[in-house]
């Protein structure tokens, strides 16, 4: 396993309002992260919020190159990210104990908190697909170039890790300084992470290994 510091390259927030990061995403161009009653749209160029959705966003959150899903509660929603209107709702897999949520071979990818685990979800009807084990709390998931990454907190200690998504075995780590945890969990689709800050308020970026 390859084990590294993470490097944190730029840090956005806290913002006003805002008490909490919980759920990351990105859709090319604005961040997407939740923050409890609503969903805010960051430009990471300026680092401003450009809008917001007045929808509830407890959790992880993820975007399907259309639509915004958003954990709230027990349950997955698709949103319009023009609009904010719900268009469809779906069980959580972890019946309110779910944490990240990620887009990827056209399924949903749900992490489930303290139960250590990620689940592939069939975005339409919920259904659990398959489920990854993992040895430390579950917060954010991303996929990138066929990569599975997940974020840890536990106490002070968080890290980003790397997963063999067929084995669940460990194959890279990036640990945070202490203090610094991950909430949601993010890919750009190049070279960064973004990565939720929980109660810290703050979003960072954090450079993703080659």
């Amino acid at each position: 396993m390859k084990h590294a510091h993470a490097e944190i390259l730029c840090e956005y927030g806290p913002f006003p309002g805002v008490d909490g990061v919980h759920g990351v995403s990105f859709d090319g161009q604005r961040v997407w992260f939740a923050s409890g009653d609503r969903l805010n749209a960051l430009d990471p160029g300026s680092g401003e919020i450009v809008g917001t959705l007045n929808v509830a966003a407890h959790a992880g959150t993820a975007f399907d190159g259309k639509h915004l899903f958003q954990i709230a509660e027990a349950v997955i929603r698709k949103i319009d990210p023009k609009t904010g209107e719900v268009l469809s709702t779906i069980p959580a897999p972890g019946n309110g104990g779910d944490s990240g949520l990620a887009w990827a071979e056209g399924t949903l990818w749900v992490g489930q908190h303290r139960g250590r685990k990620i689940h592939q979800v069939d975005p339409e009807t919920g259904a659990v697909l398959r489920t990854i084990e993992s040895n430390r709390f579950v917060t954010g998931v991303t996929w990138i170039d066929g990569e599975l990454w997940h974020g840890t907190w536990e106490g002070d200690e968080s890290d980003l890790r790397r997963l063999d998504p067929r084995t669940g075995k460990i194959l890279e780590r990036l640990e945070m300084p202490h203090g610094v945890g991950v909430s949601g969990l993010e890919a750009d689709g190049g070279d960064q992470f973004f990565c939720g800050g929980g109660n810290s308020g703050k979003l960072r970026t954090v450079r993703r290994p080659r």
